[in-house]
């Protein structure tokens, strides 16, 4: 049984990616692969913590396989990562960093991985962030958070003046770039006012929206794919046909032609982004949650659920009042989202949705829901979702997946139904605790939500 080969010669390294996981591999690189010059923009990418896929991409020349999972299974060799290295590899990433021929670095790490504040500043006094200072100012040991490798790495590249770079963030959470930006420089101001200075001279921090549904594989797909193809990948990705990725046009530096991969570069990606942020991640919040409290697993097995098509089609029409988009657009947007949704062959876990809730359910339903309540609106939808991972909260056996999950699980399960309402709404936005009504509705619509007749939660 044959490995993944290379079929055209290894670029050399012009592009970094911090964050070597399967979106990266399903979206970034794939782009890179597919631009009609990625065959010159070789990428050396970093698992985000640990090993990761690195050792099992390194084995395999950064070569794998991904699989666009629709009506049928579309094969294709990526060919974009030319070397792939474990998290700890600091001497490799200076050296990347510190080469003129790279110009850009990506990343793709969590909304939890910058460890910023409520404010979008990095959180005083967080331990992990004093260690990576204390360890860049006296450059005895590696940072681990991923704003202080991202230092470390501009330190490398000041050190030999190797030029402007550009610093774009492909995660998931809303201004992205602003976020990457605002961790970065928070690490850099702290460590030496000289770096911080020229990193705000020479680095451009860019925004973008990202999206492919991209689940965890399973040994399943592996032997799937074996059985298709005769190719055994152990680091093959499953996605769905479906691509989208917005980038701001503030870009600077060279780079692939992304745009005749199908990207879209303007200077107004925060609309797209408030668009995906709200009705794709914020119905798959509302799925996940309410989803495990019925019983279900998957996205797909969501979907099929009238009831919960209803919560998520109630929060899309308050969530199109706050969108510059018009409504035909939202509305082919949402079925092409259903559609998505229901794609029986991609198994997208609702476990995995909801981990870190306190992270993303304040970014997907807390300003809709509060400007809605402002103008003297129910926000059923937003109010739905918050029920739900209440409920979710209060009543599972299975561990809690957040960065926050003392905190909201204490929350969600102190006193009564109404006292724990109260002190979730709080964790979404502050305004809203002291909200009567919506506390009423939240502890109201948590208790109601039920397991339809024939399943089991899993939940106590």
């Amino acid at each position: 049984m044959s490995r993944p080969v290379r079929r055209r010669p290894a670029p050399p390294v012009r592009h970094v990616h911090l964050g070597l996981g399967n979106f990266f591999r399903a979206h970034q690189a794939w782009y890179t692969h597919r631009a009609p010059d990625g065959a010159g923009w070789g990428i050396a990418a970093f698992s985000g913590m640990g090993e990761g896929a690195a050792p099992v991409l390194a084995a395999q020349d950064g070569v794998y396989t991904l699989v666009a999972r629709g009506q049928r299974d579309d094969v294709e060799l990526v060919e974009s990562v030319v070397r792939a290295h474990v998290a700890g590899d600091a001497q490799a990433w200076a050296a990347y960093l510190a080469d003129p021929a790279v110009t850009l670095l990506t990343c793709t790490v969590t909304e939890a991985g910058y460890r910023l504040g409520a404010d979008g500043r990095p959180v005083p006094g967080d331990p992990a962030v004093e260690a990576d200072v204390a360890a860049l100012r006296s450059g005895a040991g590696a940072p681990a958070t991923a704003a202080g490798r991202v230092v470390a790495g501009l330190a490398a590249r000041r050190a030999a003046d190797a030029g402007r770079l550009d610093v774009v963030s492909c995660d998931n959470l809303p201004g992205n770039g602003a976020a990457v930006a605002a961790a970065v420089l928070g690490i850099a101001e702290q460590v030496d006012p000289g770096l911080h200075a020229w990193a705000r001279e020479h680095v451009t921090f860019v925004g973008t929206m990202v999206d492919r549904i991209t689940p965890r594989p399973t040994p399943a797909d592996v032997e799937r794919l074996r059985a298709l193809t005769g190719v055994d990948d152990p680091a093959v990705v499953v996605t769905e046909p479906y691509a989208e990725w917005v980038l701001d046009a503030a870009l600077t530096r060279e780079r692939p032609a992304w745009e005749a991969a199908g990207a879209l570069v303007t200077p107004d990606v925060e609309r797209f982004e408030t668009r995906k942020l709200r009705l794709l991640n914020g119905a798959h919040s509302l799925l996940a949650y309410a989803g495990l409290v019925r019983g279900h697993t998957t996205v797909a097995e969501a979907v099929a659920d009238d009831a919960l098509v209803d919560d998520v089609r109630r929060w899309w029409s308050d969530a199109a009042r706050h969108l510059d988009f018009p409504p035909a657009e939202v509305a082919a947007y949402t079925d092409r989202l259903l559609e998505r949704f229901g794609n029986p062959a991609i198994v997208h876990r609702l476990d995995q949705i909801a981990a870190d809730g306190s992270q993303k359910i304040p970014a997907r339903f807390g300003a809709t829901l509060v400007v809605e309540r402002a103008a003297g609106r129910e926000g059923a939808g937003a109010l739905q979702a918050v029920a739900a991972w209440l409920r979710y909260l209060r009543t599972t056996d299975a561990p809690v997946a957040d960065v926050a999950a003392d905190r909201v699980v204490a929350a969600a399960r102190t006193g009564g139904w109404h006292d724990a309402a109260r002190a979730l709404l709080a964790e979404v936005d502050g305004a809203l605790a002291d909200d009567r009504g919506a506390v009423e509705a939240v502890a109201e619509r948590a208790r109601a939500l039920a397991v339809p007749a024939g399943r089991t939660s899993g939940t106590r």
